[in-house]
């Protein structure tokens, strides 16, 4: 039996790893949330599954926790996310350097034997080089959200040789599924082309990103879990397939039947970096099959929406 924590689980990613983690009865799964971003609704309601509010920023509340459960591996996911709600509270995202030192000493002092860190893209910045590989592409962190997340990947490192704590940290490259909030750019989209309401891009809609569909994601992750893979080391997690948000809108507009007209709105001044795309090598040999096209799991996730409705 293993007894797992997951922060951040009632977030999108989160509570889709604790679904597919509470498949093994053998496992007890506690999720430990603040609710911020994430909802209790996305919480599966399991006898192998505990929910247990807090801030893992605070030590009393996490502490607690630790000491009463006797984890044996941490995936720590719980993070302030948004492009807009880190610019406009820089403050709460670096609130969340207490929350790495929190769980890496509870881990180090309960004998956790892996922890398991929810990076992000952003801590590539603006790239040096497409696509952006995790040992050749220079890390360009500009923003408190990026530069947190970095040194969050810092504290791993250094608890790794200080105290031969085992880590391996995901770089998340834009994951979208039925359990994302609807302020991400896909569920958006969907919501106002299935509305026929206008959807909305800033400045031409040439910037590109890349779009993973959730059980990609979690496959991985699982597989890294399950075999004891990327130990002490990085992998990017996304899809390699580059698009531009005017085509996304485009896309969804099309696979929607909409009525939709698209509307240019300023270009955001800053947290909207022109070009995302990773080198998803590693993640490719671990999960041995194709990666699922873009449309694919756009029909995918509004055929969800319709079951859920």
């Amino acid at each position: 039996m293993a007894n797992i924590l997951v922060t951040g689980g009632a977030g999108n990613i989160g509570s889709s790893l604790v679904n597919k983690l509470a498949e093994n009865q053998k496992n007890l799964i506690v999720i430990f949330d603040n609710l911020l971003t994430g909802s209790k609704s996305k919480i599966p309601k399991l006898k192998n599954v505990i929910f247990i509010k807090g801030n893992v920023n605070d030590y009393n509340d996490i502490s607690a926790v630790f000491h009463r459960y006797n984890f044996n591996y941490v995936f720590h996911f719980a993070a302030v996310v948004g492009v807009q709600r880190t610019l406009n509270n820089p403050l709460w995202v670096l609130e969340d350097i207490k929350g790495f030192e929190n769980i890496l000493s509870l881990s180090k002092n309960t004998n956790v034997s892996k922890v398991y860190f929810s990076s992000s893209s952003e801590v590539y910045g603006e790239p040096f080089e497409i696509p952006q590989n995790e040992k050749t592409t220079p890390l360009n962190s500009k923003l408190p959200y990026a530069i947190v997340k970095n040194l969050g990947e810092s504290y791993l490192k250094s608890y790794y040789q200080e105290f031969g704590l085992k880590y391996s940290i995901f770089r998340f490259f834009n994951t979208f599924g039925p359990n994302q909030s609807e302020d991400f750019v896909i569920p958006k989209f969907i919501k106002l082309a299935k509305s026929n309401k206008n959807i909305t891009i800033f400045g031409e809609g040439k910037q590109t990103r890349t779009f993973c569909y959730i059980e990609d994601n979690i496959d991985t992750i699982l597989k890294i879990h399950e075999n004891s893979l990327v130990t002490n080391d990085v992998i990017n997690i996304g899809n390699d397939r580059e698009i531009t948000v005017l085509e996304l809108a485009k896309t969804i507009i099309k696979v929607t039947n909409s009525k939709s007209k698209i509307v240019y709105l300023p270009a955001l001044k800053e947290g909207d970096m022109l070009r995302r795309c990773p080198d998803v090598t590693k993640m490719k040999s671990i999960l041995q099959r194709d990666l699922l096209p873009l449309e694919d799991g756009i029909k995918k996730l509004i055929k969800q929406y319709e079951v859920r409705n």
